[in-house]
């Protein structure tokens, strides 16, 4: 019975009276399995009334062309519940782990990376994971392991963001390390050479989540975080909201266009800043295609 006091006694202590909320994972694998399967099927509606924005201001009768086919082709993914593409992507997940959380019944990463397999192959999506990159490429046969980012937050809720990674737009993202007397002009300019060097291959039109600050993988993560937000959300800090309403518009004056040329080459941009050093400005960009998938879920 003094045990029992002891450890509650304890727990008190450690959690200033809190009561954790029990969270077990294998919730979180069917949770995951039914993302994956749903990003891959149903285009964002944000992504979606985007598309269809922008075959109506497209000037060229070829890009609006391509924008019938790629609008039509999301609205029967959707009606079939088939992949929109049949690049199925990478899987990148992020975690945001309320601190009065406790998770039971396994471990997480292993419960992510289960839901991940059983959603791939339970929904028929293409298996694109070599288990090692360079000198034995083989399939791991179930698209694990995914790309997992975890950050702890206040709150007793588990938040899970999925956003399967297509190559080809993802081979063409960059990075820059700039000085900071590049400046606003330096930071356009290297988002516009990325973007330029890219050019068609990405399959535009692009959603473009650029990464600011930070170190250079800091920068990095930024970009994608970026892309898992709503295009419709421009960033809360208005120099940097004006700062994506620029780029923007400097992206679709470039002529790439939907595929075949045109002026809608991007639907957004996406900016994320974090503090730097004083020395440093880095600047990631990562190009996502017009199948800007993703999904989120709150348990």
């Amino acid at each position: 019975m003094c045990y029992h006091v002891a450890v509650e006694y304890i727990k008190n202590l450690l959690l200033g009276g809190s009561e954790l909320r029990e969270i077990d994972v294998k919730q979180v694998t069917e949770v995951v399995s039914k993302m994956c399967k749903e990003a891959a099927y149903y285009l964002p509606d944000d992504v979606y009334a985007a598309l269809v924005e922008g075959r109506k201001t497209e000037e060229s009768p070829v890009g609006r062309d391509v924008l019938d086919q790629i609008i039509k082709n999301a609205e029967i993914a959707k009606a079939e519940d088939r992949p929109i593409c049949q690049d199925t992507g990478m899987a990148i997940i992020f975690l945001e782990v309320g601190q009065d959380v406790h998770l039971v019944g396994g471990d997480l990463v292993e419960a992510v990376n289960a839901g991940v397999a059983d959603g791939y192959i339970s929904g028929y999506l293409r298996k694109s994971v070599v288990a090692e990159p360079l000198f034995d490429r083989k399939n791991t046969t179930n698209n694990t392991p995914a790309v997992i980012y975890t950050s702890i937050v206040p709150g007793d809720k588990l938040k899970i963001k999925l956003a399967p990674k297509g190559f080809g737009s993802e081979n063409k993202s960059g990075l820059k390390m700039l000085v900071p007397a590049d400046g606003v002009e330096g930071v356009k300019k290297a988002v516009l050479d990325i973007i330029k060097h890219a050019g068609p291959n990405p399959c535009p039109p692009m959603v473009v989540g650029v990464g600011i600050g930070g170190t250079m993988d800091r920068a990095a993560l930024l970009s994608k975080e970026a892309l898992v937000r709503s295009i419709n959300v421009r960033n809360a800090h208005p120099e940097y909201a004006k700062l994506e309403n620029e780029l923007l518009e400097m992206i679709n004056k470039t002529g790439i266009g939907p595929q075949l040329g045109g002026t809608t080459t991007a639907l957004a941009v996406n900016i994320e800043w974090y503090p730097t050093h004083i020395a440093g400005l880095p600047v990631c960009v990562t190009i996502c295609c017009h199948a800007m998938r993703h999904a989120e879920v709150v348990l």
